[in-house]
């Protein structure tokens, strides 16, 4: 019984097919994809595809996938029903929040506005502070969104802080570490245990 994987396209990509490939799959396709959406591992039942992070969920969600290779901010922002079983230690960054210098965020009595292209992670963070905050969903780039004066402060990924910096916004606290995981749909589990268990094994042999 094979299995289906989906991949997250993007920064993601070459670290997971190199780690793929450390654990002995065959990644000759994936690597020469032209214009084909779907690729058979070359030694092993598998065949990947790729996506973006939050149509990862998707598909594990509703079984198409039988596992994905996602990233933690997208796992958090997004539904929960799957497992998270491994994590590869890749595409490692933060969830921080952020603002212009001098903005006492934190001892505001004001009304606060915060923008995020995730704002279910804002809201939660918010709400463990017993801050109530305007979340505003924004898609671009949210270090924008406090230079023209939108919102307070935001909620935003951080690798190395360089955008931050040459935008003159600083960094108020950190959330959490953040990195690509592995999510394996609930059902498949249970019907493709030995060929998905055998799959996280060799993953988890390499890292």
């Amino acid at each position: 019984m094979g299995i289906n994987i989906a991949l997250t396209k993007g920064r993601l990509e070459k670290e997971t097919i190199k780690i793929l490939e450390r654990a002995g799959m065959d990644c000759t396709e994936l690597k020469d994809k032209g214009r084909k959406l779907v690729f058979q591992d070359g030694k092993e039942e598998i065949k990947y595809f790729l996506v973006k992070s939050n149509d990862a969920l998707t598909y594990v969600e509703h079984g198409v996938a039988d596992i994905a290779v996602v990233g933690k901010d997208t796992i958090l922002e997004g539904s929960k029903n799957y497992y998270e079983v491994l994590d590869l230690n890749i595409g490692k960054c933060k969830f921080i929040v952020a603002a212009m210098p001098k903005t006492t965020l934190y001892d505001s009595v004001s009304h606060i506005k915060i923008a995020s292209k995730y704002p279910n992670v804002a809201r939660e963070y918010f709400k463990k502070r017993h801050m109530d905050v305007e979340v505003i969903k924004i898609e671009g780039s949210v270090e924008l969104a406090p230079i023209l004066g939108l919102c307070d402060g935001i909620v935003d990924i951080m690798e190395t802080g360089t955008t931050l910096k040459e935008n003159g916004l600083v960094v108020l606290d950190e959330i959490c570490n953040l990195s690509a995981r592995v999510i394996v749909n609930k059902a498949s589990f249970k019907m493709k245990q030995e060929e998905i268990t055998k799959f996280i094994d060799k993953v988890e042999s390499v890292l």
